[in-house]
């Protein structure tokens, strides 16, 4: 079955964007390899985003991702895009995931936001983590999860120190028995 993984960066007091959706802090010189981001994104054909992150991308010149399909989640009744590959989705994410999960393909990366990943992290589909934690502290933001009463428990699968301090956790979700 295919798995969702979110694959992301936070700071190192757990941020993934400043409170205006900045992410300057993230541009830093990178080790060869880049974190392994090319082996990871060969590994999906699908991407889950929402909509604050889609219009950050668009910002960087940036509306899908080449060879991958896009899923936008919103709340807005009916969106456009001239960009291929790229589809704005409504309502619930746990009929979604199960529906996407259940299609022939490779693995799905949540990339983001905040409320995107808790929703899919609260209704059981989210597999699995690979935070990036990068050694800075921004202070204030939009945090790894929006701030919903939870306990999860994670299992982790690898960790993985960089030379510039930035270290890799992969973890698995734990699913309630």
């Amino acid at each position: 079955m295919r798995k969702i993984i979110y694959y992301v960066a936070t700071s190192a007091d757990g941020y993934i964007a400043r409170t205006d959706g900045g992410v300057e802090w993230l541009d830093r010189p990178r080790p060869k390899g880049a974190y392994g981001m090319g082996a990871f994104f060969k590994s999906v054909d699908t991407v889950l985003m929402g909509r604050e992150t889609y219009e950050v991308g668009r910002r960087f010149g940036m509306e899908g991702h080449p060879g991958k399909k896009t899923y936008v989640f919103t709340r807005a009744r009916r969106r456009r895009t001239s960009a291929r590959n790229v589809e704005f989705v409504r309502g619930p994410v746990g009929d979604f995931a199960r529906r996407l999960r259940a299609e022939k393909g490779k693995d799905i990366w949540l990339m983001g936001g905040a409320a995107l990943a808790a929703s899919f992290l609260d209704e059981g589909q989210l597999d699995e983590l690979f935070i990036h934690v990068v050694p800075v502290l921004i202070g204030e933001g939009i945090p790894l999860f929006q701030t919903r009463q939870r306990s999860t428990q994670l299992s982790l699968i690898s960790s993985h120190a960089y030379p510039d301090g930035v270290v890799r956790l992969h973890y698995s979700v734990t699913k309630p028995a």
